[in-house]
């Protein structure tokens, strides 16, 4: 019953054809044999419609050879030589198997589909001076949207009015939300944090960066690994020869060996019924298919075939730093008091300012305070400096030292040695102290690296633009061999371009990354893998590959889906070869039967097509991606109640 459910309007309709047929097929058995005959065509012609009017049809546009061709001369030469039942037998199971597969594919495109369900459900379109609630399909270029805190801007567009802090997350990976003012741009997705926006949509739907994300599973399924293309050729070759083959099987024994005419043409019709390629056809593009989708199961997006074959050939693996080994988002991990003043007291100062901001150093500072949030007045953001606010009469300013150097604070010394972004105090222009805010390490990093060592990759390195001690740092916590620092992105390509260099043909290099500075370098790669749920525009655009639960485990996840998909892939194709070769030489002598042919042909693609769907079975280990869940920010809160 659960896979009648699962069946669409067109594969259930297909059943009931098939259904019938096995009733028809069954009643001839029970009715004179002079209508039987007139059953047994009427029940031949319902099963083999489509697939007659197909080769037909392929003919006629100069395809002859195909599985089609051969199914249908196969089946009709069995009518006429009397195997009625063989023949019907034939054609409805093929046309089981091409049941299975639809809802084999159909299964897998399930997956991806649900996987990306991020698409913003409404838009609040402002239309004669009311707000109207629509479907973002509806919107137009030049339509004024009104978008809240908490709600997901509907389309590409430009702020009209307004100003606001944007959590860009889910396209950039970029943990530090973006300030928006007038003129500036926005993408579908973004979400609103802290006041409305007035925006003017200069994209469709159908043009915005969500549904470019949709449009790449849909076209996952057209780029072909080097395997599909060798079964193409190799089909178009094989069933010619197949065809001449059966020819001379049934026409050389009578006509040079006296041997009867019909016994050599059942031969040379079970031959041809033997010989068709489904199995081969089908479960080949199937199996790569099943493995995309066992990728989306695991929180991956892999745009076509030919990346999950590449990711099976992974020899290196290339991470960036910020937003894919670390978490990107911030905690205080040290706090530096100047002279007298005490720890606690510069926290107070500093979350007191902050606590209206929704930059992500500012939240972390006023997570660290203990106690409770004092209201401030007269608070003004300064962009690229910090912030500044009015408490009890005094004037609280935080930021960084070029905010400092700014107000000519006296006392203030630059932190040096630090791993983190330092923010400085003062009180009334005198200064209180520093406190250093440090982007973490996700917890399951380390864990990635190991599990790639585990599946044979040690060639491991990362690249980052920050300093050298940063990322040495880093490097070393996580056991990563190799590591370069204060790189550009046109650096990074050349680090790239240096190790595929190394690798040479042995294998293929994957660069995994996050956001617009890593479009190129993803571009560079053999396999370009996109971190930081759905990376930046361009990023996702470039990318080979994209994570969307944001886990360095998800990268040895997929090496492994990868790879357990080749594996299944040859087993598909040795196990095909392996039973043609010995049911054509078993049918060439007689030996084989009609359904012995139909095991051989229908029988062999289904055991294919099962071994595929082994693949989507996959889900129980899937879970284990979630197991390293990023840890609570108290994990990482720095003591501050000591004088």
């Amino acid at each position: 019953m659960s896979l009648i459910k699962r069946m669409s309007p067109d594969e259930k309709k297909e059943s009931g054809v098939i259904a019938l047929c096995l009733m028809l097929l069954i009643l001839a058995h029970f009715i004179p044999k002079n209508i039987t005959i007139v059953l047994y065509i009427v029940t031949y012609i319902i099963s083999a419609y489509p697939i007659l009017k197909e080769a037909i049809e392929n003919i006629l546009h100069g395809k002859w050879f195909d599985e089609n061709f051969l199914m249908s001369v196969a089946t009709v030469g069995a009518l006429a030589i009397g195997q009625f039942s063989e023949a019907i037998a034939v054609m409805l199971f093929y046309r089981v198997g091409e049941i299975f597969e639809d809802l084999a594919i159909e299964n897998s495109k399930k997956s991806i589909t649900n996987l990306l369900d991020i698409r913003p459900e409404y838009a609040n379109l402002e239309l004669n001076g009311k707000l109207q609630q629509v479907k973002p399909e509806l919107l137009n270029k030049g339509d004024i949207i009104i978008v809240n805190p908490g709600e997901k801007i509907a389309v590409d567009g430009v702020v009209e009015s307004g100003e606001a802090y944007l959590n860009t997350a889910a396209l950039t990976g970029e943990t530090k939300s973006l300030l928006v003012t007038k003129d500036s741009q926005v993408l579908s997705g973004m979400i609103v944090e802290n006041s409305a926006l007035r925006i003017r949509v200069s994209k469709e739907y159908k043009d915005s960066t969500v549904t470019k994300i949709l449009e790449l599973v849909q076209n996952a399924s057209e780029k072909k690994t080097k395997t599909e293309d060798f079964i193409t050729k190799f089909s178009q070759i094989y069933t010619p020869v197949i065809v001449i083959s059966a020819i001379m099987l049934a026409s050389i024994p009578p006509l040079f060996l006296g041997q009867e005419f019909q016994v050599w043409l059942y031969r040379a019709l079970i031959f041809l019924v033997i010989s068709c390629p489904c199995a081969l056809v089908i479960s080949i593009p199937l199996s790569y298919f099943g493995g995309i989708g066992a990728s989306s199961r695991a929180g991956i997006l892999v745009k076509g075939s030919n990346y999950l074959e590449a990711l099976s050939q992974a020899k290196a693996v290339i991470f960036d730093k910020t937003g894919t080994l670390t978490r990107g988002e911030f905690f205080v991990t040290q706090i530096i008091p100047a002279n007298g003043v005490s720890k606690k007291e510069i926290v107070k100062l500093a979350a007191i300012a902050e606590s209206s901001s929704p930059h992500p150093i500012a939240r972390s500072i006023v997570k660290n305070y203990p106690g409770n949030i004092a209201r401030v007045s007269n608070v003004e953001e300064l962009v690229g400096l910090g912030v500044r606010a009015e408490y009890q009469g005094d004037t609280i300013s935080v930021g960084n030292m070029k905010l400092m150097n700014k107000l000519n604070i006296d006392g203030v010394s630059t932190i040096e040695d630090t791993t983190g972004t330092v923010v400085y105090v003062a009180l009334n222009n005198e200064y209180f102290g520093a406190i250093e805010v440090s982007d973490m390490i996700k917890t399951d990093a380390k864990v990635a690296i190991q599990g790639l060592k585990n599946v044979g990759i040690d060639n491991v390195t990362m690249l980052t633009g920050d300093k050298k001690i940063v990322g040495k740092n880093v490097a070393e916590k996580l056991n990563i061999p190799n590591v370069k620092t204060e790189l550009l992105p046109q650096d990074k390509v050349t680090e790239v371009e240096r190790i595929k260099s190394e690798i040479g043909d042995k294998g293929k290099v994957i660069f995994v990354g996050d956001g617009l500075n890593d479009t190129p370098v993803l571009a560079s790669a053999d396999v370009g893998v996109a971190m930081g749920a759905l990376g930046s525009d361009a990023a996702v655009e470039v990318a080979d590959v994209v994570l969307m639960k944001d886990n360095p485990t998800a990268v040895t996840r997929v090496i492994k889906i990868a790879r357990k998909t080749k594996m299944i892939v040859w087993e598909n194709i040795i196990f095909a070869l392996m039973v043609k070769v010995i049911f054509l030489l078993v049918g060439a002598l007689g030996i084989a039967t009609m359904w012995e042919a139909v095991f051989a042909d229908v029988g062999v693609t289904f055991i294919a097509i099962l071994n595929a769907l082994r693949l989507l079975k996959m889900k129980e280990e899937n879970k284990k991606i979630n197991k390293y869940p990023h840890s609570k920010t108290e994990k990482y809160k720095v003591e501050v109640n000591e004088a």
